[in-house]
């Protein structure tokens, strides 16, 4: 432990324009890097066609049309684009200034929120034809994209940043995917633009924590890589060591990192918004850098996957940095905890029991389902000490959400319909969409009483996302929550991915859900 150097920051607040300038400078560091000279491609849509009518251009298309003498059309008409959603064509040597156009379809012009769906479609429409668009142009290429708005410039920004970042740190240099400059094209709404770009940021870098080899990214790598994040944008960022943990009783989270040589970490996170008085909204985030199952141990063919299991961690860092690029007036406290999960002569065996910071009993009887036990403590610890107006824990807890909702949504559990509202708004927004599940007494009678402790970590029977949240209920006694249970978005996407991420790739979802909610939270007045 005393080979470790822990981090400890408290960092003067920037201004807006820092963060900005920050932003880009991220998104332009491998561009300049490998590019000696600039090659320019531009995004444009095309709205399908309705009876009658031919595939019509967007009004920034249009322009770009008449600037090269009606030149796309013409194309459009020749290879028969349709303007179907996410279809189109890459055409080159069209204009002198830039060498490939990406004509992509928008799908139905004057597309709306779509109630069956739980979505808006044109929003959503915005993010794939950009994000499509973006991406090809990236495979021809191109350094600079530009990118039309659309009608919707913070969605395609959003679509087109997270369609063309790839997780390039471990191949070689030469053999790296290029990640092109991105700029908002004939369009003055430059302002959504940024927010677009912040937004697609803060999800990139949850994608960047939680596809980072479990080797690369251990408890105090992940810490390290938390302070270089959030401190430059003038958040509070202060790491804890296990005297500390220990010193807190934060046991049932010792019971889980005990199996690792690795040392656990805690990090309490605060980014002060609005008048330091005010209640925070706490966020708390499941942290297990590589969850092996410990004694139960995982099957081999899919282990690599479990260094995913910090994607909640991951997902929050991500959310305070949009916070504080955004400056959201609210104030926002996140505590992470961060271990493995291992097997080994001091790992936890299956029955262990643990005493919790409420005086209850904890039975650890499945060791592989350590998510419950690493957040229990914690959650208490912080309710205590923060006495929050609202907590939202973002965890990979239950296998149950994956054949339940797929990559379609992530689950959520809560106890105030408002909460629930306001997230479910938030997803139908972000196209990263939230479904509600049973957070009944039924489920609390799985998980007790039991004859030697009083709550199981694993329950019975099959419903084990509801289980995981039965606990976490129990342990969340008065104030609004909400349980995300990201283990079927949050990690890899094996089916039917969202045309502007990456299938068999981390996510980072459910971010920009979770800034969209505080959004609303904080300013709730707003349309």
């Amino acid at each position: 432990m005393k080979s470790v150097r822990l981090m400890h920051a408290l960092c003067r607040r920037v201004k807006h324009t820092s963060v900005a300038r920050l932003s880009v400078v991220e998104q332009r560091r491998q561009y300049a890097e490998k590019c000696d000279s600039v090659i320019k491609g531009v995004v444009v849509g095309v709205y399908a066609k309705e009876g009658d009518r031919q595939p019509r251009m967007t009004p920034s298309g249009e322009k770009f049309d008449d600037r090269v003498q009606g030149k796309v059309t013409d194309l459009i008409r020749e290879t028969g684009l349709s303007g179907q959603l996410g279809k189109g064509r890459v055409f080159m040597n069209v204009d002198a200034e830039f060498r490939a156009v990406a004509v992509v379809g928008v799908g139905q012009e004057g597309a709306g929120f779509n109630d069956l769906e739980m979505i808006d479609e044109g929003m959503e429409n915005a993010r794939v034809a950009a994000g499509v668009g973006a991406r090809a142009l990236q495979m021809q290429g191109c350094t600079d994209v530009f990118v039309e708005s659309m009608e919707y410039a913070e969605q395609a920004a959003e679509g087109s940043a997270l369609a063309v970042w790839r997780y390039n740190t471990n191949k070689r240099r030469q053999d790296r995917t290029l990640i092109p400059k991105l700029e908002l094209y004939d369009s003055p709404d430059s302002d959504a633009w940024m927010r677009g770009l912040f937004k697609a940021e803060s999800q990139n870098l949850a994608r960047r924590l939680s596809d980072t080899p479990a080797n690369q990214m251990t408890p105090t790598i992940f810490a390290q890589s938390t302070v270089d994040a959030l401190c430059p944008c003038g958040v509070s960022v202060e790491v804890r060591s296990l005297d500390w943990i220990e010193s807190k009783s934060l046991n049932s989270f010792l019971m889980v990192a005990k199996g690792s040589c690795e040392p656990p970490i805690i990090l309490e996170i605060a980014y002060c918004g609005t008048a330091p008085e005010d209640k925070p909204i706490l966020l708390l985030g499941k942290g297990i850098t590589f969850n092996s199952g410990g004694i139960c141990l995982r099957p081999k063919d899919c282990l690599s996957m479990y260094r995913g299991c910090m994607s909640g961690a991951a997902a929050c860092v991500g959310v305070i940095r949009a916070a504080a690029a955004l400056s959201l007036p609210l104030n926002i406290t996140a505590l992470l905890p961060l271990c493995e999960n291992m097997p080994s002569g001091m790992a936890a065996k299956p029955g262990d029991v643990v005493g919790l910071l409420n005086g209850k009993t904890l039975g650890f009887v499945d060791v592989s389902k350590a998510g419950v036990m690493a957040l229990a403590d914690p959650l208490l610890y912080a309710q205590t000490t923060y006495k929050p107006r609202m907590v939202v824990d973002v965890a990979t807890v239950g296998y149950a959400v994956c054949p339940a909702l797929g990559g379609a949504a992530a689950g959520i559990f809560s106890n105030s319909n408002f909460v629930y509202k306001q997230f479910e708004k938030a997803g139908g927004l972000t196209g990263d969409r939230v479904w509600r599940l049973p957070l009944w007494r039924y489920f609390k009678e799985l998980i007790m009483p039991n004859e030697t402790f009083d709550i199981s970590n694993r329950g019975r029977g099959p419903a084990s996302s509801c289980i995981a949240a039965a606990v976490l209920h129990e342990l969340v006694p008065c104030v609004d929550w909400a349980h995300l249970d990201i283990r079927n978005v949050g990690m890899l996407t094996r089916h039917n991915p969202l045309p502007y991420l990456l299938k068999d790739r981390m996510t980072g979802r459910p971010t920009r859900t979770i800034v969209q909610f505080l959004y609303q939270i904080a300013c709730p007045d707003s349309k």
